[in-house]
């Protein structure tokens, strides 16, 4: 038998296994909308609150416009008192409230600093940095408006004022994340790791299946090293398209910045895909039941994102840890990957992680191929009389 109709029978074979058709096609594309999906406004905005102002000045109630002017937050109740305010709060009618304190107007004109108080439901943090955020930059404004006529008043003109109220000024140039969303933060990292662990699920749920149904592949013979052979091409075949999908069309339709040439990420893939077939091969063995490996992949998925240190600083995570998130190669990928195409780094700072990862492809190969001489053995020599 040729390698060219071994090739042909193991696609077929893929091909007409509707779970793995469905994890590597079905999988892929639906994540790719579903997964960005609760990020496409990137922040929460017009968090409704309510205001109590226990001053009723002008000041005060210019105030309460500015807040009302703010994306973040809208102002949709002004109560007479705090005990309204946290019954509201309590019965979900409102995100937060904000206080403003008796002789507000008084203080500023006296030259104190007034403290504005506000009280929110810090479970939901999301929202609620997004109200204190949007408040802290009203109350910002406004103290800067204070103390620029404070300097036209004592005789300063109003372009010395207007550029010399604070002693010194913040410029943030966020520089690779410009938009400074979750989107280019969270979703090239999290593309990566869909790409593992659907690869993985698949071919792994594609040998389970082979040998649910044939008992034994043969370890030993030619035909099963080459059917082996076929089904890593044919598996890093079909992630290169996806792959392509995922860092072509999807990052142009979700606006992900993207800086790397394809040639240069399609080098970095080869080895990230190589490592996860072998990973896929070595678990589709390793398991008893072909089902058992949806249920590994599924269950490691959430301390990958956690362990990889994209989300979670890896200051903070066990050493221990660290070391058994180093054998996926979505650690490395990711690190890879987001530092190439999305950090603009050159392929001299990156090839560390290329390298380890043709190290992962080699150390989850060998385990592949001692795990299917030893799985294989023990079968036949269980049906040798």
């Amino acid at each position: 038998m040729t390698f060219w109709h071994v090739l042909k029978t193991e696609l077929s074979e893929i091909l007409t296994n509707p779970v793995v058709v469905l994890t590597v096609f079905g999988g892929v594309i639906f994540y790719s909308f579903l997964y960005p999906l609760p990020y496409m406004h990137e922040t929460p905005r017009e968090q409704p609150i309510a205001v109590i102002n226990l001053d009723n000045s002008q000041i005060s109630l210019t105030l309460e416009r500015m807040v009302d002017a703010t994306p973040q937050v809208n102002v949709v109740m002004r109560l007479p008192s705090i005990a309204d305010a946290k019954k509201a709060l309590t019965d979900k009618q409102i995100a937060g409230f904000l206080v403003i304190p008796e002789h507000f107007h008084k203080d500023l004109l006296l030259g104190q600093s007034p403290t504005l108080a506000f009280a929110a439901d810090a479970s939901y943090f999301l929202v609620y940095g997004t109200i204190v955020e949007g408040i802290s930059r009203v109350s910002a404004t406004l103290g800067a408006q204070v103390k620029v006529n404070k300097m036209l008043i004592d005789g300063t003109p109003l372009d010395m004022a207007s550029q010399n109220y604070s002693a010194f000024k913040l410029n943030i140039k966020p520089t690779f994340n410009p938009t400074m969303g979750y989107i280019e933060y969270v979703v090239p990292a999290v593309f990566i790791l869909i790409l593992q662990q659907t690869l993985v699920m698949a071919i792994g749920l594609q040998t389970g299946t082979n040998r649910s149904l044939s008992g034994q592949e043969q370890p030993t013979s030619t035909n099963l090293r080459a059917r082996l052979c076929a089904r890593v091409i044919i598996f890093t075949a079909f992630y290169y398209v996806l792959s392509a999908y995922y860092f072509g069309f999807s990052f142009e339709f979700l606006n992900v910045n993207h800086l790397a040439h394809m040639s240069t990420l399609l080098t970095l893939l080869l080895p990230f895909l190589l490592s996860c077939c072998f990973l896929g091969l070595w678990l589709g063995y390793l398991v008893p039941r072909r089902e058992l490996v949806s249920i590994v992949v599924l269950v490691s998925s959430m301390p990958l994102v956690f362990l990889a240190g994209f989300v979670w600083p890896v200051e903070t995570i066990p050493t221990p840890l660290l070391w058994v998130a180093d054998l996926s190669p979505s650690t490395w990928a990711i690190k890879g990957f987001l530092a190439l195409n999305q950090m603009g780094a050159t392929w001299q700072q990156v090839a560390q992680y290329w390298s380890a990862l043709w190290g992962l492809t080699i150390f989850w190969g060998v385990f592949a191929y001692l795990i299917t001489k030893r799985k294989d053995r023990c079968q036949f020599t269980t049906k040798t009389p």
